[in-house]
């Protein structure tokens, strides 16, 4: 798929001091790699030889075997796509070298040294090789017929856009600067590290926990292949542990201590990349103060068809449930400090708050009463008010009064139809004609459905704002909003109504995400409150309760007249598009490209994606105004929309572009197949 990268670890059954089979092991994975569609290979290091060979790597039959078997595997590789890098003994000017050689296409494109050699505890590397520093810069290797620069200013660019491969050997990584550090400085976007690193208890964890820091300080993606199994275990041993990082992520992994060969497959995502180094500028200022001369060494590569790679439904939440729950934690914590924070600069207002019955303010008065417990206020000083207007629906305004008393809050009803009748008769809006009371008004919105336009919708939520600002003046109060980041993101507000409010609390949580939290705080939280049974209840009444403006009147039997995901689209879809769209800067044929991945077309044929995405993107323009000039909130994901913070854009910027870019669409090849891979957190 365009913008990505097939890249796979190869991990064979090591046999040691025996090239020939070493050499057919490797061959082996390189044409299945070649096969999977790979455009990288690597392997362990020293592979070729196997790692745990010690002495017998200075043997003069050894090496001449090593470089043979080199010479060898670069002829028969002509034909296969991937890049392969490889592990071997070297020797150069009259000194030995753990290396990496580059072959691709019948080529050796270069050889990478190992730079800093371990000499402690079971390493004793010095005692055969030479650290890659001793080269001069401009060193140049021979290898049977084969010439190639040497040195560790190597960097390998592909014809992919993007794609240029930097190598580590095993302990480069270990050290406080890794070679890797001035590699992504240089422009390289995929660092692979071949290593053999026995195992000790512990040890794995260690290995991901620096090829994740790597890759995110980077903004690269980063190989790691470990030895397999048949080194020695004289006195150590090796687990056969390889895996694919990107971006801070573990995305890919083989299983270790598995006793057979192992080709872990991984698409990355280069344009994903290329946008988190042009939008994170300390990366670009660190890369000027650490700029190396480097040797660039250019190679042609197929793009791959299809995507290996998991695409998640819902990128703002993560599938493992330790790691949701903890995610939910931190970001009801956020929030209801950031609110104790904004409170505790007023001095100690009382909160007052919306209550529909819906997901928004719910959330929010959970936050708010979290909020006055930071602050040792009564729960009392949270004052829930519920608004019904024409379309409020019995049962959402009793689990509204439900969640006031279960919290133990203050609780009060102030009806707005009749308020709102008023001023769409003063304003002589059709629906008033011959009506004079807020019930006729109802019954006649029944009949003529059409007269329920934006107008009458609009009237009540500005008037609802009037009132909670009102009752926030009258009690020393700050009114609470309620708007979350997928609203915000769609314009789905009124504009100076729920638009409007003294502090934002849900301006940063997405509303895919809303309903795990507010699922969260009644398995974990609400046991420590009071009323907790009647607490949970009501929460999981709410979360049952279908997503509604409630703006129009319900039918005669009481069914709620307006369902937001059939106006607007799924949030499910929407969330997906935002983050990919916002986060990672993804162009609007990428994105349906991994929503095509994401979602079963049982779910959403390519025209629903197309057409919801354009939904999408028209709104996310147009209501930029509102955003502009939205209240104060705290940011919780990496994904926010504040003017102050991360999102700045012109009001009356034109969709054109993009909505052009989602009407020539089409459908590529997406088959995502498994290697492995973990879902992106």
């Amino acid at each position: 798929m365009k913008g990505f990268a097939r890249i796979a670890a190869a991990v064979p059954a090591a046999a040691v001091a025996d090239i020939d089979v070493n050499h057919e092991r490797t061959l082996a994975l390189w044409r299945e790699a070649d096969v999977a569609g790979a455009n990288v290979v690597v392997f362990p290091e020293l592979g070729l030889s196997g790692y745990s060979i010690r002495d017998l790597c200075m043997n003069t039959a050894l090496l001449n075997a090593c470089e043979a078997s080199l010479t060898s595997l670069i002829e028969a590789g002509t034909s296969l796509e991937p890049a392969a890098i490889v592990g071997l003994p070297l020797r150069f000017n009259h000194g030995l070298y753990n290396v990496a050689a580059v072959i691709h296409h019948g080529k050796l494109l270069g050889v990478i040294p190992k730079a800093y050699l371990p000499n402690y505890r079971e390493f004793e590397e010095s005692r055969w090789f030479r650290p890659g520093f001793d080269l001069p810069a401009d060193a140049v290797v021979h290898i049977g017929r084969h010439k190639a620069p040497f040195g560790l200013n190597l960097l390998f660019n592909s014809s992919l856009p993007e794609l240029m491969l930097s190598i580590e050997i095993c302990e480069d990584l270990w050290v406080q600067l890794p070679p890797s550090g001035f590699q992504t400085s240089a422009g390289a976007t995929l660092v692979c590290n071949l290593s053999a690193s026995n195992f000790t208890i512990g040890k794995a964890e260690l290995r991901r926990l620096l090829a994740r820091s790597a890759s995110d300080r980077g903004k690269c993606a980063y190989v790691y292949v470990a030895a397999g199994p048949g080194e020695s275990s004289t006195d150590v041993s090796f687990d056969a542990d390889a895996f694919i990082c990107e971006n801070g992520n573990l995305m890919a992994e083989s299983h270790r201590f598995q006793r057979k060969a192992q080709l872990v497959v991984q698409d990355i995502d280069l344009e994903l990349l290329a946008y988190e180094r042009r939008s994170t500028s300390t990366f670009g200022d660190c890369a000027r103060q650490h700029l190396r001369a480097v040797r660039v060494v250019d190679f042609e590569s197929t793009p791959s068809e299809g995507l290996v790679r998991q695409v998640t439904r819902t990128p703002f939440l993560p599938r493992d449930p330790a790691t949701l729950a903890n995610r939910c934690w931190e970001m009801f914590e956020i929030q209801s400090n950031a609110l104790a924070t904004r409170m505790a600069a007023i001095g100690k207002p009382r909160l007052v708050l919306g209550v529909s019955g819906g997901l928004d303010s719910t959330h929010a008065a959970l936050v708010a009463a979290a909020a006055l417990d930071l602050r040792a206020q009564p729960r009392t000083d949270l004052l829930c008010i519920t608004l019904p207007g024409f379309g409020t629906s019995d049962g959402t305004r009793d689990n509204a009064e439900a969640l006031a008393l279960a919290l133990g809050a203050s609780f009060s009803e102030i009806g707005i139809s009749d308020a709102s009748r008023t001023v769409l008769e003063a304003i002589q809006h059709p629906a008033t004609e011959e009506v004079t009371s807020a019930v006729q008004l109802i019954e006649r919105l029944r009949s003529h459905p059409e007269l329920g336009d934006v107008t009458l919708e609009n009237v009540q939520a500005r008037l609802r704002t009037l009132l909670l600002m009102t009752v926030a003046n009258q009690e020393g109060g700050l009114v609470v909003g309620t708007g979350d980041l997928s609203e915000k993101a769609l314009g789905w507000s009124t504009y100076a109504g729920d638009h409007i409010a003294m502090y934002d609390v849900n301006a940063g949580v997405p509303k895919t995400l809303i309903q795990f939290v507010i699922r969260w705080v009644a398995n974990e939280r609400a046991s420590t409150w009071s009323e907790s049974e009647s607490l949970r209840k009501t929460l999981f009444a709410i979360l049952d309760t279908p997503i509604s403006p409630e703006l129009l009147p319900a039918s005669a039997e009481g069914n709620i007249a307006q369902l937001t995901e059939e106006t607007i689209g799924p949030y499910e879809l929407h969330d997906f598009f935002l983050y990919h769209m916002v986060r990672h800067g993804a162009r609007p044929s990428r994105i349906l490209d991994l929503a095509r991945v994401a979602f079963n077309e049982s779910q959403y044929d390519d025209e629903a994606l197309k057409q919801w995405l354009s939904v999408f993107i028209r709104r996310f323009f147009m209501h930029q105004f509102k955003r502009s000039c939205t209240a104060d909130g705290p940011k919780v994901g990496n994904v926010a929309l504040s003017p102050r913070g991360d999102w700045r854009m012109p009001s009356d910027a034109r969709p054109d572009t993009w909505l052009a870019d989602v009407a020539a669409w089409h459908p590529s090849p997406t088959v995502a197949r498994d290697s492995g891979s973990r879902p992106l957190y």
